[in-house]
């Protein structure tokens, strides 16, 4: 997945695997904590309970488009930007972000002597459970941590269940004309019985991939990562290109916000049985007009 904004996608993209090493934090619990970045928000919101919570980034609550699965709830929780200035009027006594992100930040932060957490990026499902076990044992959240990875589990199994057999060929078709391919997204994907089709296929030097192509590989189900109520962008024109009509008939053509797959936790799997969902309309609409 990627970030609408596009000013993180570098930096998320490098951040491959575990990080050894994380900062030792001081023993007491913490008790001001404040999250520098989208993806520690969907974490410490989760986690803890408010009064323990001093801020959260202002992208947890961006509704333009909306990248966070929690901007509908943190109403009253104060919002940083990633400046040092910012995070120390809050008197923070552990401050978590990811690896590799706000460098500059996080230096001023390390000089004020503020605790701070950095949180690998996930991979696989098995990184997910990692990085939530770990952050429940450093924000004294582990009762919570092991809550979520139990209501992921159950979100998978429903997604397993409903999969259709064999699965369905997707793609799931982004901004600019981006795919989705890799890590969280092709095991939740996978678990919800969606063959994703993307990592065989021949992209631009950008990465991208052209209509004409998304018309030549005749997914069963196109999945175009948009919002129906959001404002035409220049981005998101190619979702709504007209050639994409051709698919219809022999193929599903669904719009469906992915939004739980752009920071990648137990939440991603929120979205396995309403991918089931489509991936058996797709299946039978295939059935009854294959592709010709």
């Amino acid at each position: 997945m990627r970030f609408s904004h596009g000013s993180h996608v570098a930096t998320l993209a490098a951040l491959l695997f575990v990080v050894p090493g994380l900062r030792e934090v001081r023993a007491d619990p913490p008790k001001r904590i404040v999250s520098a970045f989208l993806c520690t928000d969907e974490y410490v919101f989760r986690l803890v309970p408010r009064e323990r919570i001093a801020a959260l980034s202002y992208l947890a609550a961006d509704t333009h488009p909306v990248v966070s699965t929690i901007a509908d709830r943190v109403k009253g929780i104060p919002l940083v930007h990633e400046t040092a200035e910012e995070v120390l009027s809050l008197h923070p006594d552990l401050v978590v972000t990811y690896a590799g992100t706000a460098v500059k930040m996080q230096q001023q932060l390390q000089r004020a002597g503020v605790p701070i957490l950095e949180v690998p990026w996930a991979q696989s499902l098995a990184d997910v459970r990692r990085i939530t076990r770990m952050l429940g044992t450093r924000l004294d959240a582990k009762a919570a941590a092991n809550d979520l990875l139990g209501v992921m589990d159950a979100r998978l199994a429903d997604g397993k269940r409903q999969a259709a057999s064999p699965p369905v060929r997707t793609l799931v078709y982004e901004a600019n004309g981006y795919v989705t391919a890799g890590g969280v997204s092709d095991e939740i994907l996978s678990s919800a019985g969606l063959q994703n089709m993307a990592p065989k296929l021949s992209l631009t030097r950008s990465g991208t991939l052209p209509v004409e192509s998304v018309l030549t590989v005749s997914p069963e189900l196109l999945i175009l990562n948009d919002n129906d109520n959001l404002p035409p962008a220049r981005a998101n024109l190619v979702l709504r290109h007209p050639a994409l009509a051709a698919l219809r008939g022999h193929a599903l053509v669904a719009r469906f916000a992915l939004t739980p797959l752009l920071c990648p936790g137990p939440w991603s799997a929120d979205i396995a049985a309403p991918l089931a969902g489509l991936g058996r309309k797709a299946r039978s609409l295939a059935t009854r007009s294959p592709a010709p």
